[in-house]
């Protein structure tokens, strides 16, 4: 395993200068949070030491929370996870999470911006595994834990020591974690169980092929008829296999899909909110609001002027 995840190795002058703007203040409003990430960087990496909670809320960036002092509890989803030092939990983008801090204790916050890491081909398979966070030990996670622990040793190197390609470099490894993820899930033998060897891969790179297919016409009108009979599946079979490859069913994994698209167009200036709606595949504001808003918390609008408001806080 690569060194611990110990604030005693980072020093501190370089600590304080890499995050030298940021102000630590949250801009929350609606249960929504805006991250700032460091100056022409995907990422915010930080050691918090502070014993504060964080009421439910949810941001467009990747959360990873490694504890090195004390346990932290964080709820998502109805579910409770007890992330103790040297764990790794995952929270997806959009995930609405509440954290509860020890009144002692010490954690690495890692926020990533992966809106450009979405569009390669592939990474809607990671979309679906990161359905709701996943906690990585050295237990639940055996095979992958001390890769994964290395790769997130390596990309808070990266950021501290502010190399000349150390964007370049944490994109690489934060990459290469998904790969490691995306390996992991699809070798789990719980995975289309009932089928053979043989007939276990071919389900697997076809809905991997069925994903990115979603993932290039899910502007379009999509039915669960046209893609199921795609597959060669009747619709009954394919929402069975496909709920048990993405953990969605199809209208879900759609609707879901086609808001991602929304968040990243809401925070590109020169389009309204109905051509948001159109672009993202929504055939009716009204429907667009309403399931933008049931996912996130705040409609459109707010979402727009929360981002614009931290852009226009940058620039000056």
């Amino acid at each position: 395993m690569s060194e611990p995840f110990d604030a005693a190795i980072i020093d501190k002058d370089r600590y304080s200068r890499i995050n030298s703007d940021f102000t630590g203040t949250r801009n929350v409003q609606s249960g929504h949070e805006v991250v700032e990430f460091r100056a022409q960087s995907m990422a915010r990496i930080w050691l918090n030491d502070l014993p504060d909670n964080f009421a439910p809320h949810w941001h467009s960036a990747l959360e990873i929370i490694t504890p090195t002092e004390n346990n932290y509890t964080i709820i998502s989803g109805g579910e409770v996870y007890e992330v103790h030092p040297g764990e790794v939990l995952i929270i997806p983008p959009g995930e609405i999470h509440e954290i509860t801090a020890p009144p002692r204790g010490k954690r690495f916050i890692f926020l990533m911006n992966i809106a450009s890491l979405q569009k390669l081909k592939g990474f809607a398979r990671i979309i679906s595994i990161l359905s709701k966070p996943v906690l990585i030990g050295p237990d639940s996670y055996e095979e992958i834990y001390s890769e994964v622990y290395s790769l997130l040793v390596q990309i808070r190197n990266e950021y501290f020591n502010d190399t000349e390609f150390a964007d370049l470099s944490i994109q690489s490894l934060l990459l290469k974690l998904f790969v490691v993820l995306g390996e992991n899930y699809t070798q789990q033998e719980s995975l289309f169980s009932n089928a053979s060897p043989t007939k276990r891969k071919e389900y697997i790179q076809l809905f991997n092929d069925t994903l990115d297919y979603i993932d290039k016409h899910f502007t379009e009108e999509l039915s669960l008829s046209d893609i199921a009979a795609n597959t060669g599946f009747s619709k009954f079979h394919f929402s069975r296999l496909f709920k048990q490859y993405t953990n969605y069913n199809f209208t879900d994994y759609l609707c879901f899909r086609r808001i991602k698209a929304a968040e990243e167009l809401l925070v590109t200036p020169g389009a309204s909110i109905t051509d948001v709606a159109i672009l993202s595949g929504f055939s009716s504001i009204s429907t667009f609001n309403r399931i933008f808003k049931q996912q996130k918390g705040c409609t459109p609008s707010q979402y727009r002027k929360q981002n614009s408001e931290v852009k226009k806080r940058r620039i000056r």
